[in-house]
């Protein structure tokens, strides 16, 4: 049932979790929500730095696939970024911001999957990119 905490889809945990909420995932399309924290690793003089950003989206990924291997009573999996690819930083978050993440699934080739990320603040799109991401079954 959505959206729902991401905290049992993640293996990350604070301070180094980058996603709070998944919103909506249906096996093609994610999306989440996550508010920028004053103690955030990744928050460098109150900005949410790239890393952060890319962070969030390969987070985002992870919170999607756990969901899916969940709902199906499997084990959540381990997941990797494999490349990066149109890295776009337009903006940045600072404290206090709420984003809102989307990604799409490009292409799917046994266990990699292309996966196109957006990130937006107030319907402004703050940065972008596309993700290889290798999934480890257990």
């Amino acid at each position: 049932m959505l959206p729902r905490d991401v905290t049992d889809l993640l293996p990350q945990k604070k301070p180094f979790k980058m996603v709070d909420t998944l919103v909506y995932a249906d096996g093609h399309r994610i999306q989440t929500r996550f508010t920028i924290q004053g103690d955030n690793v990744l928050v460098d003089d109150g900005i949410f730095t790239e890393g952060g950003m890319i962070e969030n989206m390969a987070q985002s990924a992870a919170a999607g696939t756990g969901y899916f291997f969940s709902s199906q009573n499997k084990e959540v999996p381990l997941g990797y970024i494999g490349a990066l690819k149109n890295v776009d930083i337009r903006h940045r978050a600072q404290i206090g911001d709420t984003i809102e993440t989307e990604l799409e699934t490009l292409h799917t080739i046994g266990n990699a999957s292309i996966v196109s990320g957006k990130i937006f603040f107030r319907k402004e799109l703050f940065a972008s990119c596309e993700l290889t991401i290798f999934v480890q079954e257990n």
